[in-house]
C-alpha cells in the first residue's frame, strides 16, 4: 500500500518542468530615465507597443524613454456649453419664437409658480 501513495510537492510550488523545448517570445530592452536621474531598463516583446512614460521602481516618478520614443499628443476637444449643444438642435430663430411663446403664457399665468397663478386668479375674479 505503501508503494501505490502520491507523494506530495511543497507549497509554493516547485515545477517538475524544464525549458527544453521551450521557445521563448523575442524580447528587447527598454531604458527609461526618470526627473531624479534614476536609469532603468524594463524587457519587452519586440511586438509591444512601447510606452513613452514608465514609473521609476526606486521613487515612483515618471521617467521618459531614452529610446527617443515621443509621447502622443492628445487632441484637445474644445468645451461644449449648453448653448453649443442648443444651437446643435436649434436655430436662433426658432429659439427666439420658443422664448417669446413661453413668455406669453408666464405673463397670462397658464405657467409658473403656483403662487404667482393664485394671485392672477384673485384679481380675476376681483375684476371679474
Amino acid at each position: 500500500m505503501a508503494e501505490r501513495t502520491l507523494r506530495g510537492a511543497r507549497l509554493g510550488g516547485q515545477s517538475f518542468e524544464d525549458e527544453r523545448g521551450i521557445e521563448f517570445a523575442a524580447r528587447q530592452q527598454m531604458g527609461y530615465r526618470c526627473s531624479q536621474g534614476h536609469d532603468f531598463e524594463i524587457t519587452m516583446s519586440v511586438e509591444a507597443d512601447v510606452p513613452a512614460y514608465w514609473e521609476c521602481p526606486r521613487c515612483g516618478a515618471e521617467a521618459l524613454s531614452t529610446a527617443g520614443i515621443v509621447p502622443d499628443e492628445k487632441a484637445d476637444k474644445p468645451v461644449r456649453t449648453h448653448w453649443d449643444m442648443l444651437l446643435e438642435r436649434r436655430s436662433v430663430v426658432e429659439l427666439e419664437d420658443i422664448l417669446s411663446e413661453r413668455l406669453a403664457l408666464l405673463r397670462g399665468g397658464e405657467i409658473g409658480p403656483a403662487h404667482l397663478h393664485r394671485a392672477n386668479a384673485k384679481k380675476i375674479a376681483q375684476t371679474g
